[in-house]
C-alpha cells in the first residue's frame, strides 16, 4: 500500500516518518545529516528505512538549507539596486543596537556596500511618479554589475508597494543585459510599506534564490534517480507546504522550515490529547526551539529578526531558538564560569562519544556519562554499534579538572546549565506574551528533548510534559500532516473610515484569487480550500499594528469595531474616540489535504509494566533505575520515576518524584508528584 514520507533535514540528523494512513508511523528512522549535500542524507534515510519508491505517493520535506546558508554566509554574490539616496538602508535600519548597553557590536549585511547601487527615480507613497526612471542610467548600471560578476540582483525602490512599475522596468533592463541573473523585485516578495523590512526581505530572497534553486533541481534529480517522480512538497516557515517546483520564487519562505513543521505536529497531537494551551520544545543536535500554541493554533509573527538588522517581513510561526542541543559544547569562559553552547559539534565531528574526531565535551557526552542514554544502542548512527563511553569521560574529566569537580558532578553541571538555559527561554516566551507558563503543558520532542523535558517542567513550574509517540522524528511527521498555504498581503495605509465596502471586498477578492491561482498551479491533491482575511490595524499615530480577523463583506465600521474588540482583549482597554487606520490587508489561502484522525485504541489498562531491564543512572547519585521499552507501554500504564524509557528515535528521562502515564493516543504524560 502506497503512503507518504515526511523528511526533516536537521543540523545533526535527518529524520524520516513513513505512514500509509497519513498519521500513524509505519516506519521511522534517523541518519546523520550530510551538510555538504543535504540530499545525500535524505536519500540515505529513504534507503535505511527500506521504503520502495513505488510505495510512496508523496514526499514532504523540511529543510535547514536556507537557515544554514544565512548563518554561514553561503548565499549568492548579490547586488542591490535602490532609489537614489537609499543605498544604506540595510545598515541604517531601525534605531536598534546589538547590545542593550554600550555601542559595541558588529553588523554583517548580506550585501556589502560596494555591491549596493542607486538609480534616479521616485514614486510617491500613493504610487504617483514624481521622478521618472532614468533608463539609460539603469542600462549603464547593468554593465557595472556584470563586471562585479554577481549571481543575483535585488531591486527595491521607494514606495514600490504602491506602484511597482519602476521596479519592473529596472528588472526588464537587467534581464536584457544578462539573462542568467536571478532578478528579485521587492514588490514581488511583499507589497508592504515598511521600507527597511521590505528591502531586507527582498535581499534575503535574492541572497538565497540561486542556492535554493540549485538545491531544488538537485533534489528532484536525486529523487528521480531513486525512482520517485510524483509530488514533492517543502515546508514553509508559516507552517504550510509549497511544491518544490515553486521553491525558487519562495526561497525566503523556508528559512525556518524545520522548526515550523515540529510546531504543526505538536499542536495537532496536543489538541487530540485535550490540551488547548501548550508550549512546544524541540531539542535536536544544535538548537532548542520554543513556540506557543493556543487553542490548537501556533502564534504567527509578521516579522522575524534572523540576525541583527536582518528582519524578514513574512508570516512565520513564532519560534524562538537558542543554541542548546545534544551537540552543544561545554566550556569555561574568561570568568571561570561553565557555559554550554551556542557552539555545537554538529553532525561532524559531533560529540566525543560518536567517535568522529570530536574532542570537546557536549551535552550528549554528559548524558552518556550519567548513563541516561544507552551506549550499546545509540540512535541515528550508522557506522558504529556502541558509543565511546571512555572518550566521553575523559573529555568531561578534563573540563572537570578546571572546575574542581569529579566526572559525574561535571556532567551533571553541564546538564544543569543547558536545562536552565532552555527553561529560561521557555519561561520568557510565555511571560512576555502575558501568559502564565503554569497554565500550559509542555510538548517536548526532538532527538534530545525527552532527555531534558522533565528538568525543564520542574524549573518552569509546568505540571505536565507530553511526549508524543515518535518525538525524535516529530518535525518529519509535521511535514506529513501540514497543508498547502499561501499568505498574500498588501499595504493600503489609510484611515479605516476612508474605505467603502466595495473597495474592501475588491482588495480581498484579488488577494484570494492570487492565492487560489497558486494552489491550482501546484497540482497537489487537496480536499478543500480554506480562506481567511485579516486587517493589520492601529490607532492613528501608532507604529505597531494588531492583526484582526475580518470577513470580505464587512464595511469599515464593522472592521473598526473588530479592531477595538481585539485591542481590548490584548491590552485591557481602548483609546476611545481616536480614529483607526488599516495599514495592510492580508489573506491566507490554504489547500487542506485529506487528514486521518488517530483512532482511539482499546480501553486503557491500569497495570504498571515490568521493566525490560535495569541499570545504574545518576540522579544526584547512582540509582538502580528501571529501563522500559516504549513499544511495551500500553494506554493506562503508569511508570513511576526514576525511570528511563527507550525507543528507536529518542530516550525519555522520568526523574525521581515524577510519574508517567500513557494516554489513549499513546502519548506519555509526565507529571511532578
Amino acid at each position: 500500500m502506497a503512503g507518504l514520507v515526511g523528511i526533516d533535514v536537521g543540523g545533526t540528523f535527518t529524520d524520516l516518518f513513513y505512514s500509509t494512513d497519513g498519521i500513524n508511523a509505519d516506519r521511522i528512522c534517523k541518519v546523520p545529516s550530510t551538510p555538504e549535500d543535504p540530499s545525500n542524507g535524505l536519500i540515505d534515510a529513504l534507503n535505511r528505512a527500506d521504503i520502495p519508491a513505488d510505495g510512496v505517493d508523496l514526499i514532504l520535506h523540511g529543510t535547514t538549507i536556507a537557515t544554514n546558508a544565512l548563518i554561514e554566509r553561503r548565499g549568492a554574490r548579490c547586488a542591490l539596486v535602490t532609489t537614489k539616496g537609499f543605498r544604506d538602508v540595510l545598515e541604517l535600519g531601525r534605531r536598534d543596537r546589538p547590545h542593550f548597553y554600550g555601542l559595541t557590536g558588529l553588523q554583517n549585511p548580506l550585501i556589502p556596500r560596494d555591491h549596493r547601487w542607486e538609480v534616479n527615480e521616485r514614486m510617491s507613497f500613493q504610487g504617483e511618479v514624481l521622478v521618472p526612471l532614468d533608463a539609460q542610467e539603469a542600462r549603464a548600471l547593468a554593465q557595472v554589475l556584470k563586471a562585479q560578476e554577481v549571481e543575483a540582483v535585488v531591486v527595491s525602490l521607494l514606495h514600490a508597494y504602491a506602484n511597482p512599475a519602476h521596479e519592473l522596468e529596472v528588472a526588464d533592463i537587467l534581464r536584457d543585459a544578462e539573462p542568467s541573473w536571478e532578478i528579485v523585485t521587492s514588490a514581488s516578495v511583499i507589497r508592504e510599506y515598511y521600507e527597511f523590512e521590505r528591502t531586507s526581505t527582498a535581499v534575503v530572497q535574492g541572497y538565497l534564490q540561486p542556492l535554493i534553486s540549485r538545491y531544488a533541481d538537485n533534489l528532484l534529480n536525486r529523487l528521480n534517480r531513486w525512482g520517485f517522480s510524483k509530488h514533492t512538497l517543502v515546508m514553509q516557515s508559516n507552517g504550510g507546504l509549497v511544491p518544490v517546483k515553486q521553491l525558487q520564487e519562495r526561497a525566503a519562505h523556508v528559512v525556518r522550515s524545520g522548526p515550523a513543521a515540529g510546531v504543526i505536529a505538536a499542536a495537532r497531537i496536543a489538541a487530540e490529547a485535550g490540551f488547548d494551551r501548550v508550549i512546544t520544545g524541540d531539542m535536536g543536535g544544535t538548537s532548542f526551539d520554543v513556540a506557543v500554541v493556543i487553542d490548537g493554533e501556533p502564534e504567527i509573527t509578521p516579522t522575524t529578526n534572523l540576525e541583527f538588522r536582518i528582519p524578514l517581513r513574512l508570516s512565520m510561526i513564532n519560534v524562538h531558538t537558542i543554541g542548546a542541543g545534544g551537540g552543544s559544547i561545554a566550556s569555561i569562559d574568561r570568568g571561570g564560569i561553565l557555559q554550554v553552547g551556542p557552539r555545537s559539534a554538529g553532525a561532524r565531528p559531533g560529540p566525543v562519544c560518536f567517535g568522529h574526531g570530536g574532542t570537546e565535551p557536549t551535552v550528549t557526552d554528559a548524558n552518556l556519562v550519567l548513563n541516561r542514554i544507552n551506549a550499546e544502542d545509540p540512535i541515528g548512527l550508522t557506522n558504529r554499534r556502541t558509543l565511546d563511553v571512555e572518550g566521553a569521560r575523559q573529555a568531561i574529566g578534563r573540563l572537570g579538572e578546571q572546575l574542581g569537580l569529579g566526572v559525574e558532578e561535571t556532567a551533571e553541571a553541564i546538564l544543569a546549565v543547558v536545562n536552565q538555559n532552555m527553561a529560561g527561554r521557555t519561561r520568557l516566551l510565555s511571560i512576555e506574551r502575558g501568559y502564565d507558563p503554569r497554565d500550559f503543558a509542555l510538548v517536548i520532542f526532538g532527538g534530545a528533548g525527552p532527555l531534558h523535558g522533565a528538568a525543564i517542567i520542574r524549573a518552569v513550574g509546568i505540571r505536565t510534559m507530553l511526549v508524543p509517540p515518535s518525538p525524535g522524528v516529530l518535525c518529519a511527521m509535521g511535514c506529513a500532516v501540514a497543508d498547502v498555504r499561501y499568505d498574500i498581503s498588501r499595504t493600503v495605509a489609510r484611515r479605516t473610515d476612508s474605505f467603502d465596502t466595495v473597495e474592501i471586498a475588491a482588495i480581498l477578492a484579488e488577494q484570494q484569487q492570487e492565492g487560489e491561482e497558486k494552489l491550482k498551479a501546484n497540482d497537489v491533491l487537496i480536499k478543500h480550500v480554506a480562506v481567511a482575511h485579516f486587517a493589520e490595524m492601529a490607532y492613528v499615530g501608532q507604529i505597531h499594528t494588531l492583526r484582526v480577523p475580518i470577513e470580505s463583506g464587512w464595511d469599515a465600521a464593522r472592521i473598526a469595531r473588530a479592531f477595538e474588540e481585539a485591542y481590548r482583549r490584548e491590552y485591557g482597554n481602548t483609546l476611545g474616540d481616536i480614529a483607526t487606520t488599516i495599514v495592510s490587508f492580508r489573506t491566507v489561502v490554504q489547500g487542506m489535504r485529506e487528514h486521518v484522525r488517530r483512532s482511539l485504541p482499546t480501553p486503557p489498562q491500569r497495570s504498571a509494566p515490568p521493566p525490560r531491564t535495569t541499570r545504574r543512572v545518576y540522579f544526584g547519585g547512582w540509582h538502580e533505575t528501571p529501563i522500559h521499552d516504549r513499544q511495551a507501554l500500553q494506554p493506562g500504564m503508569v511508570v513511576p520515576g526514576p525511570a528511563i524509557v527507550e525507543q528507536a528515535d529518542t530516550t525519555i528521562v522520568i526523574e525521581p518524584d515524577m510519574a508517567a502515564r500513557v494516554d489513549a493516543y499513546g502519548n506519555l504524560l509526565v507529571e511532578i508528584g
